[in-house]
């Protein structure tokens, strides 16, 4: 059990937001039935490019399918180089909520506006080597921070630790600084870190291997969501 101090109050919301690129491609139809039956309402749809990390996964085309599909919210997190070349295309495909990575574009401000102008909430990513700092002039501008607890382009990573302080400087700065973004994390989530992760101060907890490799998605997702509310009541 990883200990993680609690001096602030806990958030009072909590999220499981399955991720189909651990689901299988063959019948996402069914997945995206499977974790509806739990109550879900936020799809996190990982878009990886082969450049910004080492993988290819979906694009424009499958989002567009996925809107058709599902009234859930879809929380497109964009892995990719260039992003700002293709808000307008995954606004268009009905995206919700569009993430960018801090370190895949030089303009991060100009690319949060862009989404927001395109009637999408923005969120930032940062990865595990990056510091909560560098996000400093744009925190007002977030919908979201989604915080990488593994290093991006593969499911079924180990979780990295060290990504709990990050959550906790998020949570502070939230509070100190009146800000209203949710604090997002993706990357090892499962029943082992959930009581950790939520008493850090996270809220939207992104999870692929654990929900889809399970034999009942629905029951995973129920499971989880009720250790997080375990945990927060006994923190209060």
């Amino acid at each position: 059990m990883i200990e993680s101090p609690v001096e602030m109050p806990v958030p009072s919301s909590i999220e499981i937001a399955p991720s189909i690129l651990a689901a299988d491609f063959a019948s996402l139809g069914d997945a995206i039935r499977a974790v509806e039956r739990a109550g879900v309402s936020t799809l996190h749809v990982d878009v990886m490019d082969g450049h910004f990390v080492p993988n290819i996964s979906i694009g424009v085309p499958v989002v567009s399918s996925l809107r058709k599909a599902t009234r859930m919210t879809l929380d497109v997190h964009l892995m990719i180089e260039n992003p700002d070349q293709y808000i307008e295309a995954f606004a268009a495909a009905g995206a919700d909520m569009i993430s960018v990575h801090q370190e895949a574009t030089p303009h991060l401000d100009r690319v949060l506006t862009m989404i927001r102008e395109h009637g999408c909430r923005p969120g930032a990513v940062i990865n595990p080597a990056t510091p909560v700092a560098m996000l400093s002039e744009v925190l007002g501008k977030l919908d979201h921070v989604l915080v990488m607890s593994v290093n991006p382009g593969f499911g079924g990573q180990r979780f990295i630790p060290d990504a709990l302080k990050k959550v906790r400087q998020l949570r502070e700065l939230r509070e100190r600084e009146n800000y209203t973004f949710r604090i997002e994390i993706d990357g090892g989530i499962g029943p082992e870190n959930i009581g950790d992760v939520v008493r850090a101060g996270a809220e939207i907890l992104v999870a692929g291997t654990s929900v889809f490799h399970s034999a009942d998605p629905a029951a995973a997702v129920r499971s989880m969501l009720h250790q997080a509310n375990e945990a927060l009541a006994q923190a209060v």
